[in-house]
């Protein structure tokens, strides 16, 4: 199986002007499907921006709004799988609005959409409701894709459940802010390291409102050694995803093996 070749936008473009932000998202698809990227990834609330407090609702759309039919036209354009952040307002709920994520395939087709289900502070509890699906996942090119955005992967139980589901290759939007550096500096290659598998943690960076955002985007193996790091400002990286390696190194690994899931039961 040949490598998925991935490409980090780290970006947060123009909060409010979600017609800029495609513009920026469809210029990075343009130039990483160029160098042969299969994937990319855009960080948490990309499409909208993240401090946009009273206008979540006006900018909020459902997953298959006029902004997922635009990234679909790009994603088929170019070839490339592209999974971008956005602020979901929810059909089934009224005037309920989900922190969620969607990954749209290279040919157009929607592939997944997952709802942020630990949310950070009060910023994000006050604006968004969690979302209650632990694992969401899909399949791109042979490697099984899994879905977290931003704190969510803070938590351990949360990796490990994509470990036992199979999740070769797990996609973290986010939206990092100073000075919680350690994330993608220490915790990104622990985890990745921990669980078995290859995680690119995607942020945003510079100045928006009230937040500084750390960049530091990354893409981590499963050996914990960092295969892309962006560093404190706009950028496009890229790296790839060896299924190949990811199976020499889940046979040389044993942390999934020797776990004793009687001895945890009190965790939940």
């Amino acid at each position: 199986m040949s490598p998925l070749h991935t490409a980090l936008l780290q970006s947060s473009g123009r909060p409010g002007d979600v017609a800029h932000n495609l513009a920026v998202l469809a210029d990075a698809a343009r130039e990483a499907a160029a160098t042969g990227a299969r994937l990319l990834v855009c960080p948490e609330l990309f499409l909208t921006g993240y401090a946009i407090g009273a206008d979540l609702h006006r900018l909020a759309e459902p997953a298959d709004g006029l902004s997922a039919r635009a990234i679909a036209g790009i994603a088929a354009e170019h070839g490339i799988a592209v999974l971008y952040g956005y602020p979901e307002r929810a059909p089934e709920e009224h005037g309920v609005v989900h922190n969620s994520v969607q990954l749209i395939g290279p040919d157009g087709t929607p592939l997944a959409n997952y709802r942020k289900t630990h949310l950070f502070g009060c910023f994000e509890r006050e604006w968004f409701t969690p979302g209650e699906v632990p694992v969401v996942q899909a399949e791109l090119d042979g490697v099984r894709i899994g879905l977290l955005i931003c704190y969510d992967v803070e938590f351990p139980e949360n990796v490990r459940a994509h470990a036992l589901a199979g999740t070769d290759l797990l996609l973290v939007p986010t939206a990092q802010l100073h000075p919680f550096q350690i994330v993608p500096e220490q915790m990104i290659p622990v985890r990745a390291f921990e669980s078995q598998m290859y995680i690119a943690y995607v942020n945003r960076v510079g100045l928006e409102g009230e937040f500084e955002f750390v960049g530091l985007s990354c893409l981590a193996g499963p050996d914990g050694v960092v295969r892309a790091r962006a560093g404190r400002a706009e950028q496009l990286v890229q790296a790839a995803v060896d299924p190949a390696f990811l199976k020499e190194s889940r046979e040389n690994n044993p942390y999934l093996h020797d776990r004793r899931p009687e001895l945890y039961t009190d965790l939940t």
